[in-house]
């Protein structure tokens, strides 16, 4: 139990952490050093590729490392290091630097914090473990997102740097709590589980370049990401430039209306998928995401704003607790857990730097309504992809020596 609690102090403090700064960047930028909206798109373009360099070498050192807790303890202090430092920064290459190391150290928090709760509970607890998990996390940044809405309100958006600098360092005592000796390393890869378990060293690198669910998961992971990732930035700027005094203020009201829905769908899935499958939920959570795009453009209100994005705490709630269940169950037996997650997570973190990008020309050439709709036509091919060609992976006993055959 002592475990279970500090595993649930992990994920919310660290839920601020894993995010960054994100669209409080684009706020700050926009309202506070008047920059363009394409200088705003490269930088979070910039941070976005460093996250595709370090991702997949991240999943690889979780896998072989002992040392999980102290990897996430360096990342967090390197994020805070990078908080504290972007108000002092004014010029684009400091500022971009800034956000590419923040982004990189980023990218070890979600493939160890995975590594460690199925290191700490084992398989057949995962599910529901992972729907804690992600209770807790999005627990964590409603609450972030509530208190920088209130401190921003008084003191301008540069508190935000601050108060993720001050999760950041909660977050590396909730990590030194987990004592290292309940962690079981080998499971914690995805060793000694499903018809492999009585191998004792992991299979062959091919074993993943040759899953054709894993590379059908990836490809709707990209898909999932490119039509998701810019819609937030977009509404902060739309909300910013009507009221630029309280933009970070409205930001944070998004950000708490969306996580807030997030929880109980993170326990849905805790509870449910191991039940209804994996893939109806999946479906749920594309179809929602594509619902998104076609309804912003209908209103510029707030209110209304605020109401369609609370729908991302549905979309994106769903998602989140589903991607580590289903890599799990593609890579059972492997040993590649973790590389696989980071992997997929590079994958994904192409769509998603695509994603700001296109949205920023969009919105340049042919304002906001044009871009939500290119966004959701984006989520609709995926979620088409996903009905037609990706099984259940869900207790998928019969196809697991397809997938880990060398």
């Amino acid at each position: 139990m002592r475990q279970e609690h500090s595993l649930d102090a992990v994920n919310f403090f660290l839920a601020d952490v894993r995010q960054g700064l994100g669209p409080y960047l684009a706020i700050y930028l926009l309202t506070e050093r008047r920059w363009a909206e394409d200088q705003i798109g490269f930088v979070m373009t910039i941070a976005a590729v460093s996250s595709l360099i370090v991702q997949a070498p991240a999943g690889a050192l979780i896998d072989l490392s002992h040392a999980k807790r102290g990897i996430m303890v360096v990342a967090a202090l390197v994020v805070t290091g990078a908080s504290i430092l972007l108000p002092f920064m004014s010029s684009f290459v400091f500022v971009a630097g800034s956000q590419a190391a923040a982004v990189a150290a980023e990218s070890f928090f979600g493939p160890a914090v995975a590594a460690i709760t199925l290191g700490l509970m084992g398989p057949r607890a995962f599910t529901q473990r992972i729907g804690r998990n992600e209770s807790f996390n999005h627990a964590g940044n409603a609450f972030a997102a509530a208190l920088a809405g209130i401190c921003a309100w008084k003191g301008g958006p540069v508190v935000v740097f601050y108060i993720l600098a001050g999760m950041a360092l909660l977050s590396i005592v909730s990590i030194l709590t987990i004592r290292a000796d309940a962690i079981d390393y080998d499971r914690a890869r995805g060793l000694h589980d499903g018809p492999s378990a009585s191998r004792d060293k992991p299979s062959g690198l091919s074993v993943l370049l040759s899953n054709r669910g894993l590379m059908i998961f990836c490809v709707c992971c990209v898909i999932f990401h490119l039509a998701n990732a810019a819609m937030l930035p977009l509404v902060g700027q739309k909300l910013a430039l009507q009221d630029k005094n309280q933009g970070t203020a409205l930001m944070s009201g998004c950000i708490v209306a969306a996580q807030v829905v997030m929880v109980p769908m993170a326990m849905l899935v805790g509870h449910k998928a191991d039940v209804w499958g994996r893939k109806p939920l999946f479906l749920a959570g594309f179809a929602i995401l594509s619902l998104r795009g076609f309804l912003y453009p209908l209103s510029d209100n707030r209110f209304w704003l605020f109401a369609v994005q609370s729908l991302d705490g549905a979309g994106a709630g769903l998602y989140g607790a589903l991607f580590p269940l289903i890599v799990a169950d593609l890579t059972r037996g492997t040993g590649h857990f973790n590389l696989a997650q980071g992997g997929v997570i590079t994958a994904q973190g192409i769509g998603a730097a695509l994603s700001t990008s296109l949205a920023g020309l969009v919105v340049v050439h042919a304002g906001f309504s044009a871009a939500f709709l290119v966004l959701a036509c984006i989520a609709a091919s995926g979620f088409l992809l996903y009905f037609f060609a990706m099984p259940e992976t869900q207790g998928t006993d019969s196809t697991v020596p397809s997938v880990i055959a060398e």
